[in-house]
C-alpha cells in the first residue's frame, strides 16, 4: 500500500513539472531585459529567437521526463524492497540474510504447534517436535535462519537446540 502511495505521490508531484515544462515562457518573457541583452539575445531576428525558445521548450520537457521516470523508478524500487522485507519467511521469500528479533513476552522453552509472536511483528509457528524443557526466559532474542527446500531455523539467544518454524503472520 505505502508502494502505490509513494508512485502516486512522484506521478502528482510531476504532472505540475510536466504542466510547467509545456507552458514555459519564452526566453525573453523569463529573462529580465538587462539579462537578455547582457546574453546578447537581443541581436537574434525573430526567427532565431523563435528556434532558441523552441530548443529550450523540448530540453525541459526531455529533462521533467527524466526527473518523473527516475522518481518513478525510485518509488517503484522503494515498494519492492518494503514488499520482500513485509513478507520474509513466507514461502522462503525474501534474502537469505537471517531474521534477527525478540519474542514478545514469556519464552517456555520449543513445542510442537507453539506459536511464538516478534516484536517486528511477525508470528511464527513450530512445525517439528524439537524441545527446550525448563527455559524461562521474557522477551528472548531469536535467530531464524532460512535452511534448505523453504525450511527455517528458530534458536534462542545462548541455546543451541534449533526448532523448525513457519512464518503464520
Amino acid at each position: 500500500m505505502r508502494t502505490l502511495h509513494l508512485l502516486l505521490l512522484a506521478t502528482l508531484l510531476a504532472l505540475p513539472a510536466l504542466a510547467l515544462a509545456q507552458q514555459a515562457p519564452p526566453i525573453e518573457q523569463a529573462m529580465s531585459a538587462e539579462e537578455f541583452r547582457a546574453a546578447g539575445l537581443d541581436k537574434l531576428s525573430s526567427e532565431e529567437l523563435a528556434r532558441l525558445n523552441t530548443w529550450l521548450d523540448r530540453r525541459v520537457q526531455q529533462e521533467t521526463s527524466a526527473a518523473v521516470a527516475a522518481a518513478t523508478e525510485q518509488a517503484r524500487e522503494e515498494g519492492r524492497k518494503e514488499v520482500v522485507e513485509k513478507n520474509r519467511g513466507f514461502f522462503h521469500f525474501g534474502s537469505e540474510e537471517p531474521i534477527e528479533a525478540n519474542i514478545v513476552g514469556e519464552f517456555n522453552g520449543f513445542g510442537s504447534r507453539k506459536r511464538y509472536r516478534l516484536d517486528n511483528g511477525q508470528v511464527w509457528e513450530q512445525t517439528d517436535a524439537a524441545t527446550l524443557a525448563g527455559v524461562r526466559k521474557s522477551n528472548p532474542k531469536v535467530r531464524i535462519k532460512p535452511g534448505l527446500m523453504g525450511a527455517w531455523w528458530m534458536s534462542i539467544d545462548g541455546y543451541n537446540t534449533r526448532a523448525k518454524v513457519q512464518r503464520v503472520e
